[in-house]
């Protein structure tokens, strides 16, 4: 039996946000995150990633590659992508947010001069998309993980 092809439309969607991320790559910055997971810890900071729809795609795609289909709430207010060991499930798949973090203690937001353009490339891509702009994390993967 032939494999199934991936969508040709999805294919360019994961692609894109890949190649925004890989771009970010490019661009480091004296940071010390050490996988320390503070920032992750939603309901202590405050702060919450919001998510561009190709990113929640991209995410989508990392909790499946986990082996799980949907997302559940964190019982501490955590991101709900944490594993029992406290660490990222999706590390590889995590948010633009994520990799531009504002944890204090690993050196904190990176300056939106620094990564302006790479935003906009994520918010046209939602426009193509259809998307109706950032959403929390959570709500924007639970969706994109019920769309497939």
């Amino acid at each position: 039996m032939a494999r199934k092809q991936p969508d040709p439309a999805l294919r360019a969607t994961l692609d894109e946000v890949k190649a925004v991320y890989a771009e970010l790559e490019k661009r480091p910055l004296d940071r010390d995150c050490q996988m320390r997971t503070q920032c992750c810890h939603f309901r202590l900071t405050g702060k919450t990633p919001f998510l561009t729809l190709g990113e929640a795609v991209y995410a989508a795609q990392g909790v499946r590659a986990s082996g799980r289909k949907v997302i559940k709430s964190h019982p501490e207010g955590a991101c709900p992508l944490l594993g029992k060991d406290g660490r990222c499930t999706i590390y590889m798949h995590r948010p633009f947010g994520c990799r531009t973090h504002f944890c204090q203690p690993a050196g904190g937001m990176y300056p939106r001069k620094h990564i302006a353009d790479l935003i906009h490339r994520l918010e046209a891509l939602d426009e193509k998309l259809g998307g109706d702009g950032s959403r929390e994390l959570e709500p924007a993967v639970a969706d994109a993980l019920e769309a497939r």
